[in-house]
């Protein structure tokens, strides 16, 4: 537990002046946890199978080719350039006629690679999308990921006897779910109609945040299921206590992702 809390410490005193700070700083660090989360993709598959070390290089430069390319501090947008899409599927595809072994690099391994570094690049440039266009939107999100997982987590551990999901993630309990969203709700949608918008319909910031705070613990799920696919307890060791980036950043990609379908409503 003592390393768990001061990995948090650490991490916050990292993240939260850099949040502020905004730009190309935050920007340049997302930057470095999306190289980060990339290499654990890559390294949770290469349990099963190796890579050839020129295609993980190429994925490599290609992720901070996407973000440079993504990065605009001025506008609330996001877009990917076709032309860079294309890119991306051919640099992974054509080397499958290269590579004349297929048990060392074949079309499953090109699409996963594919797959991998098309989300990495859309969820952490979103997160710099959303800072650029309003810092207060992106706190409000941290909030619901942060204040649900915590209290998840206590209320799991102290009160929690029935399973949520027993086969992906055994400590998971119902008891956990409901007190985490009930608090991640609370403390978000506060911190909504305090700072951001007092006029909004408190029914309708309550319905999204609720719905937000779910979608995140859904997608801890899906990432714990992914670790179950390949064996393996976290993404990586990197943040003692708590494991990887993507055990970190799970639940926040999810809610980011969710936050983008209904801003037109909130």
């Amino acid at each position: 537990m003592k390393k768990r809390v001061l990995s948090a410490i650490i991490m916050i005193l990292i993240f939260v002046p850099l949040l502020l700070l905004g730009g190309v700083f935050f920007a340049l660090f997302m930057t470095i946890l999306s190289l980060g989360a990339l290499y654990e993709l890559i390294t949770i598959r290469e349990k099963k199978k190796k890579f050839p070390t020129f295609i993980k290089v190429i994925s490599f430069l290609l992720i901070i080719l996407a973000n440079v390319l993504s990065f605009d501090k001025s506008i609330y947008s996001y877009t990917m350039d076709y032309h860079l899409i294309s890119f991306i599927i051919l640099i992974f595809l054509l080397p499958i006629l290269l590579v004349s072994n297929k048990e060392k690099y074949n079309i499953t391994d090109a699409l996963y690679l594919i797959g991998s570094l098309l989300f990495i690049n859309v969820a952490f440039n979103l997160i710099v999308v959303l800072r650029n266009y309003s810092l207060n939107y992106l706190i409000y999100l941290l909030l619901i990921t942060v204040i649900t997982d915590t209290f998840a987590f206590i209320t799991g551990k102290y009160i929690g006897k029935n399973k949520l999901a027993p086969t992906i993630s055994p400590n998971k309990t119902i008891e956990g779910l409901i007190g985490g969203l009930v608090m991640g709700t609370f403390v978000a949608s506060t911190f909504y109609y305090v700072v951001i918008d007092p006029k909004i319909s408190l029914a309708i910031l309550i319905f999204i945040t609720l719905f937000l705070a779910l979608v995140g613990q859904l997608g801890d799920l899906v990432f714990s299921s992914i670790k179950r696919t390949f064996g393996v307890k976290d993404f990586s060791s990197l943040i003692p206590g708590h494991g990887g980036i993507l055990d970190r950043f799970d639940s926040l990609i999810f809610v980011i992702l969710s936050f983008i379908l209904v801003m037109g409503v909130i």
